[in-house]
């Protein structure tokens, strides 16, 4: 089983490992308006999928916040922030913070997009959310790049997934030439 640390201890993560290079389960998550939105699967655009415990924390909202403004230049690329934060929670974060150039998506009901991608935090105090992580999926439904971040209270390498996107999305290769 896969871990991370939350403030230096480790917690376990459940869920179906995927990697760099394997297809990418595809997942429905619900949208802030109850709508569903698709993870993975061949979208003919790149999926930036940006997944943390909850937005109604500092280093989360930092990070949408972030992601909002860096992966918006990223052509041919759409962004995902999921949690497990309800629909009406996430919108009313989106509102506040002026959040217009990503998606938002729960995953409060089955937590169907934590198990597939191994994200599931099973023990300790955050037991039953995601962890902080950056997946990338290219148009034709491929993982191009994960990172589980090593302590969840810590952002991802925002450099790193923001070229992964880039590459993701050129039309010179595969998107897996990195």
């Amino acid at each position: 089983m896969a871990t991370t640390k939350l403030k230096g201890n480790e917690v376990t993560l459940s869920g179906t490992d995927v990697n760099v290079g394997d297809i990418a389960p595809v997942v429905t998550v619900v949208a802030a308006d109850l709508s569903d939105v698709q993870i993975g699967g061949q979208n003919g655009k790149a999926q930036i999928v940006v997944v943390v415990p909850s937005l109604d924390t500092a280093v989360c909202a930092a990070e949408t916040r972030r992601f909002n403004e860096e992966a918006a230049k990223v052509d041919n690329a759409e962004v995902i922030v999921v949690s497990m934060d309800l629909p009406f929670a996430m919108k009313r974060f989106c509102t506040t913070e002026g959040i217009e150039n990503l998606k938002v998506g729960s995953d409060f009901r089955a937590k169907a997009f934590a198990k597939s991608y191994g994200v599931l935090i099973s023990s300790g105090a955050l037991a039953g959310v995601a962890c902080r992580a950056v997946f990338v999926i290219n148009a034709s439904g491929k993982i191009t790049y994960k990172e589980i971040c090593p302590e969840i209270t810590e952002e991802p390498n925002y450099e790193a997934a923001l070229n992964a996107a880039k590459d993701a999305t050129s039309t010179s290769c595969c998107g897996t030439c990195h």
